[in-house]
């Protein structure tokens, strides 16, 4: 199932390739790295309450668990734009801040290219100056990624969002798209980070079912041949229907290539959406369209209907008063997968290759309501609490059993 859907994902890196489905607004880079030192995340299991019996003895507080110890120098190089720009580039900075606390080592630097043409540069700069682990953010990243981890096996290589890994046997970037070589034994220190986008459409759609007052919602994507976003809207399908089954939801794409239109046309996104509205007339509209969504979502407030964000917590990344109208955005964990990334480094049992995160570790997510809190009783919580134990138990199912990810009319 998960094969077929990302091998339609290889198309698009061919022509078009994308950090996320989710937009950010920066476009400024920052001329420093931070200077601060991070925030440790520690993981740790919270000791017991007191016992309510004078007798009974005072409790003993669960251990944290153990994390591998590593003095590592950890470079994180970021797509364009900026560094605290609520979207990728800061989350992935930031899991690698906790990371590198929670094993020990030196608060990471980082790097934010200034366009793509500096992505390689980048790279080497950490390369030649010795550090262990090199995380680089967005799909975009994943053929200078690719050459630079092939170039130094003893560097181990984080790349966020960069799966399918495609190879050619020597474990060059396979610019044909065969892959017919194997990242895993290629490239034993590259490991892509990836995630199971329909969890978190499911639990976008649990929301969007319980506002919708008119029982029709909606999804656009950026384009047809974008894998993840197909995942996410068949998610968000599924997951509407599960709280009403005859629920109205309606979907469409932008285009079927990957043209700019697709993820950085915020003003085509509003436009087209604004169509999608008069012709379905839902009461919800899922925008997974990277900056082109970003108009999709500014048609749906304008037009007094709920917006659901994707990627990141849109609310956030977005601001007022584009933010206006959402209650829930499809979240990837990027900061705790790059944290868990960091930590199975220190650990030595990081998986080369494709590594999927989802709900069982962290990997995906809803975001708040926010300001909208107030429109939901507890049963909606109940409801996406019930889904993510389903989710984690490996017993619910959030894609189509045939056809996860590849677009059909």
């Amino acid at each position: 199932m998960r094969t077929s859907s990302r091998l339609v994902a290889l198309i698009g890196v061919a022509s078009f390739v994308f950090a996320a489905c989710g937009g950010s607004t920066a476009t400024t880079a920052p001329t420093a790295a931070p200077t601060a030192a991070p925030t440790a995340a520690p993981v740790a299991t919270p000791a017991p309450t007191a016992a309510a019996s004078a007798a009974s003895a005072a409790p003993t507080a669960t251990p944290a668990p153990s994390v591998a110890q590593a003095n590592l120098k950890i470079g994180v190089v970021t797509d364009i734009g900026t560094l605290n720009d609520k979207g990728y580039n800061e989350y992935s900075f930031k899991g690698a801040q906790d990371g590198a606390a929670l094993i020990g080592s030196a608060a990471p630097q980082s790097t934010v290219p200034k366009d793509a043409s500096e992505y390689a540069a980048d790279i080497q700069a950490f390369v030649s100056q010795n550090y262990d682990v090199i995380v680089t953010v967005g799909f975009n990243l994943t053929s200078d990624t690719v050459k630079a981890a092939k170039a130094n096996p003893n560097i181990h290589f984080i790349g966020v969002d960069q799966s399918p890994v495609c190879v050619d046997p020597q474990g060059n970037p396979d610019a044909t798209f065969a892959c017919k070589g194997d990242p895993k034994t290629l490239l034993p220190n590259y490991s892509s980070l990836y995630y199971q986008e329909d969890q978190a459409g499911y639990l976008a759609g649990i929301v969007a079912a319980y506002a919708s007052k008119n029982n029709s919602i909606g999804a656009i994507g950026g384009t047809t041949l974008c894998a993840p976003c197909v995942r996410y809207i068949q998610g968000y399908e599924l997951g509407a229907k599960s709280i009403k089954p005859d629920i109205k939801v309606s979907s469409s794409y932008v285009t079927s290539d990957f043209s700019a239109a697709a993820f950085n046309d915020p003003a085509g996104g509003k436009a087209f959406a604004q169509t999608f509205i008069k012709a379905n007339n839902p009461d919800v509209l899922f925008a997974v369209a990277g900056k082109t969504g970003n108009g999709v979502l500014q048609a749906a407030c304008a037009a007094n209907i709920y917006g659901v964000g994707v990627d990141v917590d849109q609310w956030v990344s977005l601001g007022s008063p584009d933010n206006s109208c959402l209650i829930t955005s499809a979240e990837k964990h990027v900061q705790s997968t790059v944290s868990q990334a960091i930590q199975g480094i220190a650990a030595k049992t990081i998986v080369p290759g494709d590594d999927l995160f989802n709900a069982a570790n962290d990997g995906i997510g809803s975001a708040p309501f926010h300001d909208k809190a107030s429109m939901f009783g507890p049963e909606v919580q109940a409801a996406l609490d019930k889904a993510l134990a389903g989710m984690k138990a490996g017993t619910l199912q959030t894609c189509p059993a045939t056809g996860c990810g590849v677009y059909s009319k």
